[in-house]
């Protein structure tokens, strides 16, 4: 029965005018998209609903109609060209599989956004978890740090059989009596130095100087009582009458120029304290060598016999004999004195290496959802140009997604043995 015209309205009703029933109904099956398709579009975009339930629509249903409509237009003529395909039950167990797929992209798009919410608020915590985990250690590491290094220099020092807190004291000792006679003596060195030159010198100008010089003479007398001590530990006559007398040319050098003046400096005290105090030139240097004997005697016993050896070999360039330890050090804890942290660095690399775990977790529960139904729907388009599909779903992880070349590779290979096939099927 002839027909005069088809018309679809925009709401997707299709007007057959004079047209026979099987017309009309062949028309309906042909064109059975056009009649929800606009509909359906139109309350997944939701444009008059509320803000939030259209965000909604927009993110749960809309590309999942979008596919569900191109699948439904695929399979009309998926469907008429069956007939004349080779492999009409295969081919349309394959369609079938395809909606399957569809189906199954749909659910794993919806659980899939849910997922990545889930996933990126977890990471979210997580993240700034170890952010202020990190600034937290990172102060404490700065806070703690010259107590940690404090600590390893006195485990070192301590544990060391070089006697370094030995050497420590015998310089700040000799740094003392440098600064005491420094203060002591410069009134009189300048009044000397001011007469030979005839012009007034500051203080400042003598004080430098002068520290360096009684620094490395009281240094010196240590060095000479070091000297003296060990020829008498090995009775070495003729070294023993020589370096005593050069510690009796040290000893007056000392008692008169720096004890005497120290005590000099201590008269008025006694005086202010004792009636009818006197003492003459005798006395004062005898108190000078006494204060001389007790000094270096105390000061020798204490530190300085173990301190001024050690002080020696490395002004002699002799260097330092160390007694090898029995125990084995490990590499990672000596090195570890000049970390910010102890293990802050292992951890930032944990953290960084989680970050990029989560990131990548993320992305792939951001990107797989969409690309699964963009992926079900490209099937139906290969399936109608080549009897088969492009993408294997589902996907699982980002690596599934294969490159283009790939993709064309696999596909043209697909092609040819389903060719191969059909022929000796036709064959047989």
């Amino acid at each position: 029965m002839p027909f005069k015209s088809i018309d679809i309205n925009t709401d997707g009703d299709i007007m057959v005018n004079n047209s026979g029933s099987f017309t009309k109904i062949l028309l309906y099956i042909l064109l059975f998209p056009s009649l929800f398709q606009e509909s359906v579009i139109s309350f997944a975009w939701g444009g008059h609903d509320p803000i939030l339930l259209m965000i909604g629509k927009r993110l749960f249903l809309l590309l999942p109609a979008f596919a569900f409509i191109i699948g439904c237009w695929i399979t009309i003529p998926a469907l008429l060209t069956a007939i004349f395909r080779h492999d009409r039950r295969s081919f349309v167990m394959v369609l079938l599989i395809t909606w399957w797929d569809l189906g199954k992209a749909i659910v794993s798009f919806w659980g899939g956004i849910l997922r990545f919410f889930l996933y990126f608020i977890i990471s979210l915590f997580g993240l700034i978890k170890t952010l202020i985990l990190g600034i937290w250690s990172l102060i404490q590491s700065i806070v703690i740090m010259p107590f940690r290094l404090i600590g390893k220099a006195a485990r070192r020092v301590v544990g060391s059989n070089i006697p370094w807190i030995a050497v420590f004291l015998t310089l700040f000792w000799v740094l003392i009596e440098s600064t005491i006679f420094t203060y002591v003596t410069t009134p009189l060195v300048l009044d000397t130095m001011s007469n030979i030159t005839g012009e007034q010198l500051s203080m400042t100008v003598i004080r430098i100087p002068l520290f360096t010089f009684l620094f490395f003479i009281v240094l010196g007398s240590y060095a000479v009582l070091s000297t003296f001590v060990d020829s008498v530990k090995q009775r070495d006559i003729s070294q023993i009458l020589g370096i005593g007398v050069i510690e009796i040319i040290v000893l007056f050098v000392e008692v008169v120029f720096l004890y005497r003046e120290f005590v000099d400096a201590l008269v008025p005290w006694f005086s202010l304290y004792a009636q009818n105090f006197e003492i003459g030139m005798t006395g004062i240097l005898a108190v000078s060598t006494f204060m001389w004997f007790g000094i270096r005697s105390l000061s020798w016993f204490l530190f300085a016999s173990y301190g001024t050896p050690t002080i020696m070999s490395i002004i002699q360039g002799k260097g330092i004999k160390t007694k090898k330890s029995s125990k084995k050090k490990d590499d990672k804890e000596e090195d570890i004195i000049w970390d910010v942290s102890n293990g802050f660095m292992e951890s930032l690399k944990n953290d960084a290496q989680w970050a990029q775990n989560k990131g990548q977790e993320v992305l792939e529960a951001f990107m797989l959802p969409p690309l699964q139904i963009i992926a079900a729907a490209i099937n139906f388009l290969t399936l109608l140009v080549n009897g088969l599909h492009l993408f294997e779903l589902p996907f699982q992880t980002l690596d599934d997604i294969k490159p283009s070349h790939e993709l064309i590779k696999t596909f043209s290979e697909k092609s040819k043995e389903l060719k191969t096939s059909t022929s000796a099927s036709s064959s047989n």
